[in-house]
């Protein structure tokens, strides 16, 4: 990929988008294998409960990062969002090292910070010298909140250097941010011909994405500057003519989360939750192609204002086979030989789904598993939102590296309440499941 040689504010039109989607065949509703004949590999670890009530604190577990400890990879960490909890810090047992609050609300009527999605970036040059860096979009505020990692610390390893000045995301004042159309999904990227550290994010209840590059400030902070944005399509033209947009709430436009980069070649993989698998440039240059549908794209659907659910009609036979809406966690597991997959995680029956790494294969589907219950251990995971995986040993918990994926229904939840977590999978059951 090139360096980015130039500032481009103005969005690429979703028009344009649309007119160049691939129209595939039909694939019928029966044809479309289900998710019972995959494998399913056993959790080794899994964090304590998080509780998204005034009891616990509002915590809801969101979407996690894995740092490595190059001199002592058995201390790496796991770095975890919990929402308007904040963010966590496990070590690799699932035990809690470090927890810090999201920012308060700026006045009494207006929302709390919200940490949503949390990815990394290593050996950023800051004043202080070289940092490896957390960043997080805080849904709350619209803004990226930055921190350094430092492993001399082992009771509190992040530290917040966001700047005091970073500007928001999206929104131009306090009321849009009030509307909470705000700063949502994230993937970092550096660059290697330019050397220069990118955040992306997405906007909840939109298609946009914005690419804004990380700058470190004399005083040792970090603030960023928006580069280009690029808008995905909202709506689709199916293969018999017609026109589909998924079913939403009034006014929303069908958003993306789960977003990752693939270091090799700059290209940025993200997932329109409704929609299905989107690959483009990193740069927001190019055009976005679509990698794989989810099972229910074409299907119409009907708002219920009531329930605040839709109301599903016939299913024309124009989805994926792979992928049930929601599509969440995307994670690039990176082999020492150059090999990897694309790993999504299907909300909607509970699986996970593995693609080729490469654009060249056309990101073919590879195979896929869940993640069950362990024997007197950890229960397994449903309604996955975010997910991390690391292909490089950590020590003796997990020589053949870690997956970390959230649990939407932990248990135990008690009498009442609903608990979310992250359970920590030894990689290499992964990969001999996918092979």
């Amino acid at each position: 990929m090139t360096p980015l040689r130039s500032v481009r504010p103005a969005a690429t039109t979703a028009l344009a988008l649309c007119a160049a989607l691939a129209l595939t065949a039909a694939v019928p509703a029966h044809a479309r294998p289900g998710p019972a004949a995959l494998p399913s590999v056993t959790p080794r670890a899994q964090t304590a409960p998080l509780y998204d009530d005034e009891q616990g604190g509002n915590a809801d577990a969101d979407d996690p990062a894995i740092w490595r400890n190059a001199t002592h990879p058995g201390r790496s960490l796991v770095i975890a969002t919990a929402k308007e909890g904040g963010l966590r810090v496990y070590d690799l047992d699932a035990r809690l090292v470090q927890s810090l609050p999201a920012p308060a609300a700026p006045g009494p009527d207006h929302a709390p910070g919200r940490y949503n999605n949390v990815d990394l970036v290593r050996g950023v040059r800051l004043s202080s010298g070289r940092a490896d860096l957390a960043v997080v979009t805080d849904r709350g505020h619209d803004r990226l909140r930055v921190h350094r990692i430092d492993p001399s610390r082992p009771g509190a390893p992040l530290t917040d250097v966001t700047d005091p000045a970073a500007p928001r995301v999206f929104s131009t004042g306090q009321d849009e941010v009030d509307e909470q159309a705000t700063a949502y999904g994230l993937a970092t990227w550096t660059d290697r011909a330019s050397g220069r550290s990118y955040a992306l994010a997405s906007r909840r209840s939109r298609t946009s994405l914005a690419l804004l590059e990380l700058l470190p400030t004399a005083a040792g902070t970090v603030t960023y500057r928006k580069v280009r944005t690029l808008d995905l399509p909202s709506a689709f033209r199916l293969p018999d003519g017609s026109s589909w947009t998924p079913c939403g709430e009034p006014g929303e436009l069908p958003q993306v989360e789960g977003m990752v980069v693939d270091p090799a070649d700059g290209t940025l993989y993200a997932g329109q939750e409704d929609v299905g698998i989107w690959r483009m440039r990193a740069d927001l240059t190019g055009k976005p192609a679509l990698v794989d549908k989810v099972r229910e794209y074409g299907v119409p659907g009907t708002y219920d204002e009531e329930s605040e659910e839709c109301a599903p009609g016939a299913d024309p036979g124009f989805g994926g086979a792979r992928v049930a809406a929601d599509v969440e966690g995307l994670a690039l597991l990176t082999e020492r030989n150059g090999d990897g997959y694309l790993l999504a995680s299907s909300q909607g029956d509970d699986t996970f789904a593995a693609y080729d790494r490469a654009p060249a294969a056309r990101n073919a589907y590879r195979g896929g598993f869940r993640v069950g219950s362990a024997p007197g251990g950890p229960d397994g995971v449903e309604e996955c939102d975010g997910a991390a995986v690391l292909d490089a040993p950590l020590g003796s918990r997990y020589p053949r590296g870690l997956l970390v994926v959230q649990d939407g229904r932990a248990a135990p939840a008690g009498a009442g309440r609903e608990a979310t977590g992250f359970t920590f999978v030894d990689l290499g059951r992964v990969l001999d499941a996918l092979r």
